[in-house]
């Protein structure tokens, strides 16, 4: 099986376990969902949801971030960690939107990443969601399922990006990046990866290391 039929098998196998490719993270605008993927920054999505509600409120556009006060959304975030620099950021990127981009987010992963506080991972996460546009979105799930997947090489998020971007149906990568996150949360987990339960077992390289039938049986074995 070459790399292109695996990543291609991975796709539909998770499409199928998994029909609701959705982004975990809580937003109704797309400014919005920018700002709660810089707070999810070592800190859990369900957190970020609990936040997001009244900051949203408080400050329902670019416009009102920009003006904000650092320490009145510090004050506000102050649970996702990291808290002093991360309003700092969304502050500098609301108004660098307001002076360079008119207010509207950019629809290109190069100009996204010039914004205070926001890398690849974000941006392709907007390019995926917000414009439907081909996009990897390579977080530490991502990252960790595709090493074990024999998808790619690594734990430099840029050359993994690059490396699925060779291998994998582009039109569905972005999805494709939803489920490994559910998958990693259910099944293959960073500690105890569930081999045995694994609906990915058929095309992985480490589940076939342990189960060396696996291929030959085309199912997880228990």
């Amino acid at each position: 099986m070459t790399k292109k039929e695996r990543a291609k098998l991975a796709v539909d196998l998770l499409e199928q376990e998994y029909p609701d490719a959705i982004c975990s993270l809580e937003y109704r605008k797309p400014h919005e969902l920018l700002i709660a993927t810089r707070l999810s920054a070592q800190c859990t999505d369900a957190r970020v949801n609990m936040v997001t509600g009244p900051l949203f409120e408080k400050y329902p556009t670019v416009e009102a971030f920009a003006a904000a006060r650092l320490e009145d959304v510090e004050e506000l975030i102050k649970s996702c960690g990291l808290y002093k620099t991360k309003a700092r950021d969304i502050i500098a990127m609301c108004q660098m939107l307001l002076q360079d981009y008119g207010g509207v987010i950019p629809d290109s992963v190069e100009e996204m990443t010039k914004l205070p506080g926001i890398g690849r991972k974000t941006a392709n996460l907007m390019m995926g969601d917000v414009f439907h546009k081909p996009a990897v979105v390579c977080d530490t799930h991502c990252i960790r399922i595709t090493n074990l997947l024999g998808l790619s090489e690594g734990k430099d998020p840029y050359k993994v990006e690059m490396q699925l971007r060779q291998v994998l149906p582009m039109e569905r990568a972005s999805d494709f990046c939803h489920r490994l996150v559910l998958h990693g949360r259910a099944v293959c987990k960073a500690r105890s990866p569930q081999c045995d339960q694994c609906c990915l077992a058929v095309c992985c390289k480490h589940a076939q290391s342990l189960y060396p039938h696996l291929k030959e049986q085309g199912g997880a074995t228990a």
